[in-house]
C-alpha cells in the first residue's frame, strides 16, 4: 500500500487533480441522486435500483481503472474517462434537482398552514363605537377559528368593549345583522363570494364595510387524515373553491357550488363521475339537530363539514378529497397553452372576470362553437350558470368540459418548462389530504391506463351519472328565508350509489340475463340515474293568511296535521273589523317549511264580538208565567243563543253585545 501511494503522489499533480475532483463529484452526485430516488417511493423500483447499482459500478470502474492509467501514466485516457464521468454526475445532478422540484411542489400541493381572517364587519351607515352600546355577534362554536377564535383575539388585541352575542349560523348572524338586531359581526373574509348569490345578500358587498380584520397563519384546522390507498379502489370528492386569492392557502370556509364524487378502480381502470347540484336539498351533517339546507350551504362550515355531509348522502366513505381554486384555472389554462372546447348549441353569454370585475372592457363573452380558450375565458365558461336553460345543470356538463379540454392539453406538453409551469399552477391552487407518497403512486396508475387503453383510443371508462329530480321553493331554516331547492329523486340517487359501490368493489353486480335492441335505433350508453320517476312530490306550507278556518282545517285534516286556533279578538294585536269572523291572520309555522316535516300548526283567527238577540212574541196558547232573560248571559248556561219570551198582546226584540275572548287569550 505505501509503495501504491508512493507512485499515486509521483503522478502528475494536474492529472492526479483531475482525477480525485472528478471521484469527489462523482461520488457526491451520486448521494444526492440517491437521496432523491429514495424519496419516489413505488415508482418505477426496480427500474431506480438498477440505475443506482449502474452507477454505483460505474464509480468503482472508474476509481480502479482511472488509478491504473494514473498509474501507468496514460493521461490521455484518464483526461477522456473523467470528461465522461463528469457528464454523468451533471446528469446526477439535474436529476436530483429536477426530482427534488418536483417533489416539492407534490408535497406542497397539501397545505399544512393556511391564513385565517376574520372581519367585523357593520352595514356601511352604522357609525362604529367601542363601547357596551355596540352589539356583535359571533358563532357559538369554540372550534370556528373565523367565526370565534380570531373573534376573541382581534376583541382582546383591539381592546374592543362591545357586547358579543352568540348565534348558531351565520345566516343568522347576517339577518340580525340586516334588520339592525346586532351592530356588526364576526365573519370569514370570503363572506361577499360565499354569500352574494343569495337573493337577501346579493348587494352585501356594497351594503356592509370592514370594521376590523385580523389574520394569522394557523396549522391547518381543516385537514382530514385519509385512510385510503391508490392501490385499492378510492373515492375523490373535488370542491371547486370560487376565491377572489389567486393561490389556496387562505381561510377554511368556501362556497361549495362545485362538488364532484370520483371512484376509481386501479384494477379495472373504471370510474365513476357523481356531479351533486348545489342546491341539493340534504341534511347537514354540522347542523344542530342534523337540519337539512342546500348542500353547498355545508361548505361555509369547512371541507369536514361537506365530507361528513357527503358521506352521509351517499352511505360510502371518502378516501381523499381536493379543494380546487377556480382562479387558479386561468395560470393552469394559460400554461397549457390554452384549451379546445365545442361549447354547446344555443350558449351567448358574457361573464365577469377572475377579478369579478363586470366593467365592459373586463366582460368575457362566450357564445357556441369550436373556439381555442385562454385561461379567463375557460374560467368564464366554467363559472357561468345564472343564464344558462338548464342553470347549475348545465354549469356542471360546462366544467366537465373545461377538466377534459385540460387533460387533452395536458397530453401535449412538449418541454420541461411548460411542465413546471402546470405543476406550479397545480401545487398553488390545490389543498388535498393525499399524501406526496399517495400522489406519487398515482404514477403507477397512469402507467395502467397508458398500457391498458382501448383500441378506440379512451384511456379509462368513465360512467357518467346524472341526479334527476325536481324544483321546490321552501323555507330552509338555516338560510332564514325561502329559498330554490332541488329535490333529488331517491331512486335516482340509489342507482348511482349502486354504481359506485360496484366500482369499488363493495358489492357485486347484478348480472344483465336479457337486452334488447333494434338495428334501426342508434344505441346511446345509459346515464346512471338519469330517470323520471312517477313519485308523490314533496309539498310545502302555503300562506293561510285571509284563509277561513274551515279551509286551513280542512286542509291540515288531509295531511295528518294538527291545527292549534289562538282566537283575536279586540284589543288584541293583530285584530281587526274589516276581516270577516274566522278569517286566519297569522301562522306560526313558515310558508314553505315542508309538510312531511310538520305534524301541528298554531293560527291566529280573527273572533268579532258576538250579537246576543233577545225576542219577545204575543201568542194566545202562552201564558203569561213564561220566563223573561233581560240580558243575554244572565242566568243564561249558553248566552250565546237568543233568548225568546212571550207577554200577551205584544212583541219586542232585544240586541245586546257580548264580547268572547278564549280563555288562552291575555
Amino acid at each position: 500500500m505505501k509503495i501504491l501511494w508512493k507512485k499515486f503522489r509521483k503522478t502528475k499533480p494536474s492529472i492526479r487533480f483531475v482525477y480525485i475532483f472528478v471521484l469527489l463529484l462523482f461520488i457526491v452526485s451520486y448521494a444526492f441522486l440517491f437521496r432523491s430516488l429514495l424519496l419516489l417511493n413505488g415508482v418505477e423500483t426496480k427500474l431506480r435500483i438498477i440505475v443506482l447499482c449502474v452507477l454505483g459500478i460505474i464509480i468503482l470502474l472508474y476509481s480502479f481503472l482511472d488509478l491504473l492509467m494514473l498509474l501507468t501514466k496514460k493521461h490521455k485516457s484518464v483526461i477522456f474517462s473523467s470528461f465522461f464521468v463528469m457528464i454523468i454526475s451533471s446528469a446526477c445532478i439535474i436529476g436530483s434537482l429536477a426530482i427534488n422540484r418536483v417533489y416539492s411542489l407534490l408535497d406542497s400541493i397539501s397545505k399544512t398552514d393556511i391564513l385565517y381572517t376574520t372581519n367585523l364587519i357593520a352595514l356601511k351607515d352604522t357609525e362604529f363605537v367601542n363601547s357596551s352600546d355596540f352589539t356583535v355577534g359571533m358563532i357559538n362554536n369554540e372550534t370556528d377559528v373565523e367565526g370565534n377564535v380570531l373573534a376573541y383575539e382581534l376583541i382582546e388585541e383591539e381592546n374592543l368593549e362591545v357586547t358579543v352575542e352568540k348565534y348558531d349560523t351565520y345566516f343568522e348572524l347576517l339577518e340580525k345583522l340586516y334588520d339592525g338586531s346586532l351592530d356588526g359581526i364576526f365573519i370569514t373574509s370570503n363572506y361577499v363570494v360565499m354569500y352574494e348569490g343569495y337573493e337577501a345578500y346579493e348587494n352585501i358587498a356594497t351594503d356592509v364595510k370592514v370594521v376590523y380584520e385580523l389574520s394569522k397563519e394557523m396549522e391547518n384546522q381543516d385537514y382530514i387524515e385519509s385512510s385510503g390507498s391508490v392501490e385499492e379502489p378510492f373515492t375523490v370528492l373535488l370542491m371547486g373553491v370560487d376565491s377572489t386569492s389567486d393561490t389556496l392557502n387562505a381561510n377554511a370556509a368556501f362556497n361549495g357550488d362545485t362538488l364532484m364524487i370520483i371512484t376509481f378502480n386501479p384494477h379495472t381502470l373504471n370510474a365513476t363521475v357523481f356531479s351533486i347540484p348545489r342546491d341539493t336539498y340534504v341534511p347537514i351533517a354540522c347542523l344542530k339537530n342534523g337540519g337539512s339546507s342546500k348542500i353547498n350551504s355545508s361548505a361555509a362550515y369547512g371541507s369536514q363539514c361537506v365530507i361528513n355531509t357527503v358521506q352521509n348522502l351517499i352511505d360510502i366513505p371518502i378516501d381523499y378529497y381536493v379543494k380546487i381554486n377556480f382562479k387558479g384555472v386561468v395560470d393552469l389554462v394559460d400554461a397549457l397553452g390554452g384549451i379546445d372546447i365545442t361549447v354547446p348549441d344555443n350558449i351567448d353569454f358574457c361573464e365577469q372576470n377572475s377579478k369579478r370585475s363586470f366593467k365592459k372592457e373586463d366582460l368575457l363573452c362566450i357564445s357556441s362553437g369550436y373556439q381555442h380558450m385562454n385561461g379567463e375565458q375557460a374560467l368564464a365558461f366554467a363559472r357561468h350558470r345564472k343564464t344558462l336553460p338548464a342553470g347549475d345543470f348545465q354549469r356542471v356538463q360546462h366544467q366537465q368540459l373545461v377538466v377534459e379540454g385540460i387533460a387533452n392539453s395536458a397530453k401535449s406538453l412538449s418541454s420541461i418548462n411548460d411542465f413546471y409551469a402546470v405543476l406550479d399552477a397545480i401545487s398553488a391552487n390545490i389543498d388535498t389530504n393525499m399524501s406526496t407518497n399517495e400522489m406519487l403512486n398515482l404514477y403507477n396508475v397512469g402507467k395502467s391506463v397508458l398500457f391498458n387503453s382501448t383500441g378506440d383510443g379512451s384511456l379509462i371508462n368513465i360512467q357518467k351519472t346524472y341526479l334527476t329530480g325536481y324544483d321546490l321553493t321552501m323555507y330552509v331554516d338555516n338560510l332564514r328565508s325561502r329559498v330554490y331547492t332541488f329535490q333529488y329523486y331517491e331512486q335516482s340517487l340509489a342507482e348511482i350509489v349502486e354504481a359506485m359501490k360496484i366500482n369499488l368493489e363493495l358489492i357485486e353486480p347484478t348480472p344483465v340475463k336479457t337486452f334488447n335492441f333494434s338495428v334501426n335505433d342508434e344505441y346511446e350508453i345509459p346515464v346512471i340515474g338519469k330517470k323520471y320517476y312517477t313519485v308523490q312530490r314533496n309539498e310545502t306550507i302555503p300562506d293561510f293568511s285571509n284563509q277561513t278556518l274551515s279551509y286551513v282545517q280542512s286542509w291540515c285534516s288531509a295531511r295528518n296535521i294538527t291545527v292549534n286556533v289562538n282566537y283575536i279578538g279586540p284589543g288584541s294585536t293583530g285584530y281587526s273589523q274589516l276581516l270577516l269572523n274566522d278569517t286566519v291572520i297569522s301562522q306560526d309555522v313558515k310558508r314553505g317549511k315542508l309538510v312531511k316535516d310538520t305534524s301541528s300548526i298554531t293560527v291566529d283567527v280573527i273572533k268579532h264580538p258576538t250579537t246576543i238577540t233577545s225576542t219577545t212574541t204575543t201568542s194566545p196558547i202562552i201564558t203569561s208565567d213564561s220566563t223573561t232573560t233581560n240580558e243575554a248571559g244572565e242566568g243564561d248556561e249558553n248566552p250565546d243563543e237568543t233568548t225568546t219570551s212571550t207577554t200577551s198582546g205584544t212583541t219586542s226584540t232585544t240586541t245586546t253585545t257580548n264580547f268572547l275572548f278564549p280563555q288562552n287569550d291575555e
